[in-house]
């Protein structure tokens, strides 16, 4: 059973795709996140809501600034989970994660997609704005892994989902463009660019 309650839900993609995933990939298990062992773990729908540092207006609760939230964990498990296309779901912070590196995928095909590489004042511009642009929730007609995440419960729930994840988006961004333009040189890292076209899961939230 997973963490959630529900037994483990494996989201993989058709038997062409699995035959074409890397023997590296095909050995080596994803990550997943520490956060679904969290007794205490709040949910909307099946997905954790989970608290965060920042200073970012929103509803989240504040993390312990001394630990790890599910923004440091997304940054460091992304490069990683991006070179697989099968991930077994094992509990309700796997989804929170899913949601997550995915619009990390987004984020550099964002600053990839410009003419020439964005400074980093032009980066941060660029994804606050994608942060708070319309994107679906699970239970919108338009979110790509509704077979694997359940609706919010009522109107308010998804409301409060939607202003949790523009939060999250926001703050994520932020430490992207932060760990992007860290070596000073005023372009972004070509290695975490290297992973623009890197889709988690062979999926996309279509930002």
């Amino acid at each position: 059973m997973s963490a959630d309650g529900k037994s483990p839900d494996k989201i993989s993609d058709d038997k062409r795709s699995q035959a074409t995933t890397s023997a590296t990939t095909s050995i080596m298990p994803a990550y997943h996140s520490s956060f679904n062992e969290d007794p205490d773990i709040r949910q909307v729908g099946n997905m954790a809501v989970l608290p965060i540092k920042t200073k970012v207006r929103g509803p989240a609760q504040t993390a312990d600034p001394e630990q790890p939230d599910i923004i440091d964990e997304t940054l460091d498990l992304f490069r990683a989970n991006s070179l697989f296309r099968n991930f077994e779901i094992k509990g309700p912070a796997d989804r929170t994660l899913i949601v997550l590196i995915l619009y990390v995928s987004d984020c550099l095909a964002k600053i990839g997609s410009a003419r020439t590489p964005p400074t980093q004042i032009e980066a941060s511009k660029q994804l606050n704005t994608l942060s708070v642009d319309s994107f679906p929730i699970p239970g919108d007609a338009n979110f790509v892994l509704n077979a694997h995440y359940a609706a919010p419960g009522s109107r308010v729930d998804a409301d409060y989902l939607r202003q949790y994840l523009i939060q999250v988006r926001q703050e994520l961004a932020a430490r992207l463009v932060a760990i992007l333009y860290a070596d000073g040189t005023g372009k972004p890292s070509k290695w975490w660019m290297s992973f623009q076209k890197r889709r988690f899961m062979n999926r996309s939230l279509g930002a």
